[in-house]
């Protein structure tokens, strides 16, 4: 398993799933855009989706959208730290 900065980071096509699913929450990452620069494709345009793990009441509680993975997971890990710490 990936792992980023000490959370779980699984894909699936241009769909990420960022932190640990028996926590309240997990970040879901959509990458909108791919460009290729020289010969490798980089992630662009990526959507992030704050969203509960509890199955009988799920919900998005948060969104953004950032310019790059990096940036994104940045703030993925701002906000599962700030969700996450009771």
């Amino acid at each position: 398993m990936m792992m980023y900065k000490n959370y779980p980071l699984v894909r699936k096509g241009n769909e990420l799933y960022f932190g640990y699913m028996n926590d309240p929450y997990v970040i879901y990452l959509k990458v909108e855009k791919t460009q290729k620069q020289q010969d490798v494709v980089v992630s662009k345009n990526i959507k992030l989706y704050q969203m509960s793990t509890d199955l009988e009441h799920p919900n998005i509680t948060q969104q953004a959208e950032r310019d790059t993975l990096y940036d994104a997971l940045d703030v993925a890990l701002a906000w599962l730290h700030r969700a996450n710490r009771s």
